[in-house]
């Protein structure tokens, strides 16, 4: 038994069946694209909407609570729930707070992984794509058919094409993405620091007015 041959044999064969499910995911994530490229250009929209404020300003306009139309659905949702937790009667210390912070940091970076993995994905199924039809078009041309070939180089070709494509659209998407997610950690990191930094004294002032109260009470 010849172990060479049959080692190659069982590499061409294993090589070959991966043909077709790198063309299915192929388009997967050009569909996958196509519907991402619609939440992104919403987005963009959105922000291409937002009202725009010095820095200066910004401390004092969150300080109002007056921030609709100026920052992202995003950091107005971490705002809302910011507060309410800030509202609770258990109300957070400086380590529930950092621990909010750091999850809700985290879970926007993580919005960028799946753009950032196509980015990859896409154009290493696109060279896959291309070898594969490769070595079965060769073999065709060792045994003289010249249509076998022709339809492999097609697909080789095609593939090297959509994958490129998906991998040029991805790292667009995720260059553009990945400069709103750090603007929406800046500002959460801002609203952060100016909500829990007027939260002592939110306490302080209940405090001065409960005694305040005992000692009327106590008076009259």
């Amino acid at each position: 038994m010849d172990i060479g041959a049959l080692l190659k044999s069982f590499i061409y064969i294993i090589s070959s069946s991966f043909l077709y499910p790198v063309l299915f995911f192929l388009v997967v994530l050009t569909v996958g694209i196509i519907i991402y490229s619609g939440s992104f250009f919403a987005e963009w929209l959105e922000r291409l909407r937002l009202v725009r404020h010095s820095p200066e300003k910004l401390p004092l306009i969150i300080k109002q609570g007056s921030n609709p139309g100026i920052f992202s659905h995003q950091v107005n949702e971490y705002i809302g729930r910011f507060r309410c937790s800030l509202n609770s009667e258990s109300q957070p210390g400086e380590v529930e707070i950092e621990n909010f912070l750091q999850e809700n940091t985290l879970s926007i970076w993580k919005s960028l992984d799946r753009i950032k993995m196509i980015i990859r994905i896409g154009p290493s199924l696109g060279l896959m794509g291309t070898l594969i039809p490769m070595g079965t078009g060769l073999a065709a041309l060792g045994q003289g058919d010249m249509t076998k070939l022709s339809s492999d180089l097609v697909i080789a070709f095609t593939t090297t094409v959509v994958g490129l494509a998906i991998g040029i659209v991805a790292y667009f998407f995720y260059t553009v993405k990945r400069r709103w997610v750090e603007e929406d950690i800046k500002n959460i990191e801002l609203v952060t620091e100016i909500l829990a930094n007027n939260m002592p004294e939110k306490v302080e002032d209940e405090i001065f007015q409960k005694e305040k109260g005992r000692y009327i009470s106590r008076s009259g």
